[in-house]
C-alpha cells in the first residue's frame, strides 16, 4: 500500500498554486487520496492526504517543500502517518452535522469544540465564516461541523447540554443527520 502522508501548504493566492504543489507530488510518484483547498484572506490553503511508494520519498519531498518556499513563496509541511487501523469508524459511531449561527464573537469555536471534546464527540470537518446579516449588516458567524458521536452516547443529555451552550453564547445550534 505504501506510506501515507499529510501535507499542508499555503501561499499568496495566484493562478498555478495548486499545480505547483500537486506537481511535486506527481514528480515523486505520489497519489492524492483526499484534499481540502480554500482561499482565506488572500492566502490559498491546501491540505493533502496522499500515498507514496515508500517512506524514503520523505527526504526528496521535504527538499521539494523547501524549494517551493524559496522559488514560489509557498510554505509546505509534510507529515508521515501511522498505518490505518482496520476498524471502520461507522462501526462504533454515528455521524451528525452541527450547525451554529449567531452574532460574531470571540470564543464560539473554542466553547463548542470544548463541549464536543468533553462529550467524546469527534470533529471530522469544520467550516465557518463571518458574513453580514442581510437585514442589518451585522457580522454573523456561521459554522457547520460534521461530527462522529459514539453509539453509547446519551443523545438526550447531549442535546440538552448543547442548548445550554447555545444559550450562553446567544447563538442557535442545531444537530441534524441520520
Amino acid at each position: 500500500m505504501g506510506q501515507r502522508f499529510i501535507m499542508t501548504a499555503f501561499g499568496k493566492d495566484r493562478p498555478g498554486i495548486v499545480a505547483d504543489v500537486t506537481g511535486l507530488l506527481y514528480e515523486n510518484g505520489c497519489n492524492l487520496e483526499d484534499t481540502s483547498m480554500t482561499l482565506m484572506a488572500g492566502e490559498f490553503t491546501l491540505i493533502l492526504l496522499f500515498t507514496a511508494g515508500s517512506a524514503e520519498v520523505a527526504t526528496p519531498l521535504s527538499k521539494a517543500c523547501r524549494r517551493l518556499e524559496q522559488e514560489k513563496g509557498i510554505s509546505a509541511f509534510l507529515r508521515p502517518l501511522e498505518p490505518q487501523e482496520t476498524a471502520k469508524p461507522g462501526d462504533r459511531v454515528k455521524t451528525r452535522t452541527l450547525h451554529v449561527e449567531g452574532l460574531d464573537q470571540a470564543g464560539i469555536v473554542y466553547k463548542v469544540s470544548r463541549f464536543l471534546a468533553d462529550h467524546r464527540i469527534n470533529i471530522v470537518d469544520l467550516k465557518s465564516t463571518v458574513k453580514a446579516s442581510p437585514e442589518s449588516g451585522t457580522a454573523m458567524y456561521v459554522m457547520d461541523i460534521r461530527v462522529q458521536i459514539p453509539n453509547d452516547t446519551d443523545m438526550e443529555l447531549v442535546e440538552k447540554e448543547l442548548r445550554a451552550v447555545a444559550d450562553k453564547l446567544n447563538v442557535d445550534i442545531t444537530l441534524s443527520g441520520r
